[in-house]
């Protein structure tokens, strides 16, 4: 069996069968997509049932089709779900080729060619969010392991002792917005900072936070004898889309020499656009940003960037004895990436970046943001002018909220069902969230195959459900 797992000729047949059929899986849905659901909607009994007993009989091809029926496709234009990209389908190649070798990177000579381009692509990011040559990172493995990451690297740069090597011994804390992506809190948590670890600054009527607060919540923790030892900016915020002012955030932590962090995860890529870059002006003030390559540009999950505007300071987080990896553990060599990541066997996402990048140049990255956050404030513009849906916040990229109001009935539960029927149908899919109590449909634009007309026929799609669900 173990020939025959590895058959070079067994491989390139099966392979030249699934490129075939992905390539005419794209083409349906770039051609024909009324022709496919955007889901289809199983209960988890159902598809455990059928992948328990399922034989593929060595018919791989079979094998494969079930698969991507099955799936969520996201390369749908009506696929307007979840936060997560497209996948360009040369990265998905890179992305084979790479598990192929299967090269755990995090020791330079496991990896060569991946840690360069990694290298590669951080110095490029850095340089788009507008810092000097002193900054540096790498990648990871999401956008929660990397702002774990970049706060680690604030504790061990602004506590008042060495947590590293004593523990925590003072109640530290950090500044962050109500709205911010709960990852950071689960990070504070980690941290063992508990509840009294997360000081949440109220937001505005944008669901932007309050910078004219930061004094009062800063000096009112210190009065609690809270350590305060940074401020994070969302940019954007998960929910709404919302960019805080990183202008004045920035300003802020210079005042009381906090570490000053930015979760870019979603939004962060404005840096590749002339239209949008001014959304996240201030963030090379920040001590360190996260950004999501596989949340916006066409790059599959799992590819993080994580910049410090001080590349020492990436050095410091994990410093620790491993002799068996590296003769030098003081060393700072930025090809040895375990010195400075969780991820010991780390595999090489740089590969799937550096391919998109570097084939087709800063000009698709900037397309891709123009094109996916435009559709995001053009949809904001259809809703703000259809009387019968709320637009509770300007949109300020391709996350937008909005829910169905022209009716009597309770508006909350009746959008929940507005959901469940767009999930059980299959059209479209699109999310829900809560704001200010309150639920509101949540769509985030990330197919560039997706326009307008698709846009109108989903509000035409809701108002017709909504319609028949108060008719019942």
């Amino acid at each position: 069996m173990i020939k025959k797992a590895f058959d070079p000729e067994n491989f390139r047949a099966t392979g030249h069968e699934l490129i075939d059929t992905l390539a005419d899986y794209l083409t349906q849905l770039q051609q024909n997509p009324a022709s496919t659901l955007v889901s289809k909607t199983q209960s988890p009994e159902q598809q455990l049932d059928k992948w328990e007993n399922f034989t593929s009989d060595q018919d791989w091809t079979g094998y494969f089709k079930e698969y991507l029926e099955d799936s969520m496709h996201l390369h749908h234009p009506k696929y307007m779900g979840h936060q997560i990209t497209v996948p360009a389908p040369i990265s998905a190649l890179a992305a084979l080729t790479s598990d192929l070798l299967n090269n755990g990177m995090g020791v330079y000579e496991m990896g060569q060619p991946s840690v360069v381009m990694e290298h590669l692509v951080v110095q490029r990011l850095a340089k788009k969010m507008g810092f000097n040559a002193q900054a540096g990172g790498f990648l990871t493995s999401g956008g929660t392991l990397a702002n774990l990451t970049a706060l680690l690297a604030a504790r061990r740069k602004k506590a008042s002792n060495d947590v590293w090597k004593t523990g925590n011994h003072q109640q530290m804390a950090l500044l962050v917005s109500e709205q911010a992506h709960y990852c950071v809190e689960r990070a504070v948590r980690i941290m063992g900072w508990g509840d009294a670890g997360v000081i949440k600054v109220p937001v505005d009527e944008n669901f932007r936070l309050r910078t004219d607060l930061l004094e009062e919540y800063y000096q009112q923790a210190k009065a609690e004898g809270k350590e305060i030892i940074a401020a994070v900016g969302s940019a954007c915020s998960t929910a709404t889309g919302a960019y805080d002012d990183l202008e004045a955030l920035g300003a802020f932590c210079q005042k009381y020499d906090l570490w000053f962090h930015v979760d870019g995860a979603h939004g962060g890529s404005a840096v590749f656009s002339d239209r949008f870059r001014s959304k996240v002006k201030g963030i090379e003030q920040a001590d360190s940003v996260i950004m999501d390559f596989h949340k916006t540009l066409l790059v599959p999950a799992l590819a993080t960037g994580v910049v410090f505007k001080d590349v020492n300071d990436s050095y410091n987080t994990f410093a620790q004895n491993a002799h068996y990896l590296w003769s030098n553990d003081e060393d700072k060599e930025w090809f040895n990436l375990a010195k400075r990541t969780f991820e010991t066997t780390k595999f090489p996402m740089g590969f799937k970046i550096f391919t998109v990048w570097n084939h087709y140049g800063d000009g698709l990255l900037e397309e891709m943001i123009d094109t996916i956050f435009g559709l995001g404030v053009e949809f904001g513009k259809m809703i703000d002018q259809h009387p019968q849906f709320e637009l509770p916040v300007v949109p300020e990229c391709n996350i937008v909220c909005f829910r169905y109001v022209d009716t009597q009935e309770n508006l909350n539960a009746l959008n929940r069902r507005i959901r469940q029927t767009i999930l059980d149908e299959g059209k479209f899919y699109l999310v829900q969230t809560l704001l200010n109590g309150d639920t509101y449909l949540r769509v985030t634009l990330a197919n560039p195959a997706t326009t307008t007309q698709d846009l109108e026929e989903l509000l035409e799609y809701i108002t017709q459900i909504a319609q028949a669900e108060v008719s019942v």
